[in-house]
């Protein structure tokens, strides 16, 4: 299944004083026979201010295995806010990247008038895709900007003019069944400084996803999930490349849906998961979701694992039966429902204990385990805290002020279950100039969220 990782990369971002500081890469050392292991070994800080990098993609990954001139070594780094691209170089030497290329907000906005980059996948072709979530405005606008894979210039939008969907946020794309889906999150401008629950109903928000023609470009479905499905965001097909299967975690009712290629030829959803809302008093709302916000499916297609990043809890399910998900994992890493916090839970349909909270090293957890990570043999299950700077500020204001943090979790692959490493901390609390959050995770050897198999 692949070396043991040795490093990772993660963005981080500052929001925790008055004073504007650069968003920066940082390079982690998890090799437990180094003696910096579980440190911050390097940090390149990027030229500009208020870019909020967020997710990670590559220049090149296994859907380039014919071409043996490729090679993984540029970090594709967009910035969710100010909508610039950062290419890194992590090649020339993996424990220090440096900055290569830098593709300005307006090129996006003047060959594509789109904006707020995304998620990143490289293509067979070798061009980069990179889905977008508005337009310069700020208003919802889901289309894909192409990148050269070689210079990084922009190309152009993947889709064709005027078939954009009407929200973005991630992808994933399936040759063999000549498809690629697209999920939807909200508005730019009305997700940015945090969630208002009125804007779902004003429809700032989406409920669907989108199926297009993988070689035509051309959009060819709309499904809608309802209320049930909305706000899907994170979207895996199964890794073996003949399926015509996945799954996709919908956050605002905490649901999975299993999406599925039918007789017919067209595509379909259903709902295999629900966690159920918890009725508390001292929130904002009656009812607290578990707020679904990433998913993956480990490598050998067996397991899939989630995090509700309100109730604060991670769930590993065997899904060796494709529609009916069976639990046998969970995990509480914090949340905003531990047992001495403010938030009293009054009923639970799962009939849980409020967690205590959680303390490792001594350092009690701030805020909750939200993007994930699985090492390639699955047997390690990284997370860090942070969502998305403006939310984290809503629903985490004590992460804001004490960093995120990195976790890691030991798997059983055999029988399933989740334990959390008590001697694995990396405090992003400590950093030299302050507190930073730090969000979605990246193997230098590519891992089970990025590549995608033909």
């Amino acid at each position: 299944m692949g070396p043991r990782e040795e490093i990772i990369y993660l963005p981080c971002i500052y929001r925790n004083t008055g004073i504007l500081k650069p968003d920066y890469l940082a390079t982690v050392d998890v090799n437990p026979k180094s003696p910096t292991y579980c440190q911050v070994i390097h940090r390149l800080p990027m030229p500009n201010l208020r870019d909020e990098l967020h997710h990670s993609g590559w220049n090149a990954c296994s859907s380039c295995f014919d071409d043996a001139s490729k090679k993984r070594n540029f970090l594709i780094l967009p910035s969710l806010v100010s909508s610039r691209i950062y290419v890194v170089d992590v090649g020339t030497n993996p424990r220090a990247p440096k900055i290569y290329k830098m593709v300005e907000p307006i090129e996006l906005y003047w060959k594509c008038g789109l904006a707020n980059p995304h998620t990143s996948h490289c293509l067979g072709s070798g061009q980069i895709m990179i889905s977008c979530m508005g337009d310069p405005s700020g208003n919802a606008k889901g289309g894909f900007v192409l990148l050269d894979g070689e210079t990084f210039e922009v190309i152009s939008n993947w889709e064709h003019q005027g078939e954009a969907a009407p929200f973005g946020y991630d992808f994933w794309y399936q040759p063999r069944h000549n498809v690629m889906i697209s999920t939807e999150w909200g508005a730019p401008k009305a997700l940015v400084n945090g969630f208002n629950p009125a804007h779902v109903q004003e429809g700032l928000y989406g409920s669907a996803l989108n199926i297009w023609d993988w070689t035509t470009h051309k959009k060819l479905q709309r499904l809608d999930l309802g209320e049930e499905g909305a706000i899907p965001l994170e979207v895996r097909f199964l890794h073996e490349p003949s399926a015509a299967e996945g799954y996709v975690g919908c956050a605002l009712n905490s649901t999975v849906f299993r999406f599925y290629k039918t007789a017919e030829g067209d595509w379909a959803a259903e709902k295999v998961i629900s966690i159920p809302s918890k009725k508390v008093e001292g929130w904002m709302l009656p009812e607290m979701p578990g707020l679904i916000t990433d998913i993956l499916i480990s490598l050998d297609d067996r397991y899939l694992y989630f995090s509700n990043w309100l109730h604060g809890d991670i769930r590993q399910y065997d899904i060796t039966d494709r529609r009916n998900p069976r639990l046998v994992g969970q995990v509480f890493l914090g949340g905003s429902i531990v047992r001495d916090g403010p938030i009293k839970v009054l009923e639970d349909p799962e009939n849980q204990e409020q967690p205590r909270p959680c303390i490792i090293k001594g350092k009690r957890i701030a805020g909750s385990p939200q993007m994930l990570q699985l090492s390639l043999d699955g047997r390690r299950l990284y997370t860090t805290t942070s969502l998305y700077s403006g939310w984290d500020k809503q629903f985490y204001p004590d992460m804001i002020r004490e960093g995120s943090v990195m976790m890691q979790i030991n798997v059983d692959t055999v029988d399933g279950g989740l334990a959390l490493n008590e001697d694995f901390l990396v405090d992003f609390g400590k950093e030299p100039d302050g507190p930073v959050l730090a969000h979605e995770l990246r193997y230098p050897g590519g891992d089970c969220t990025s590549d995608i198999w033909l």
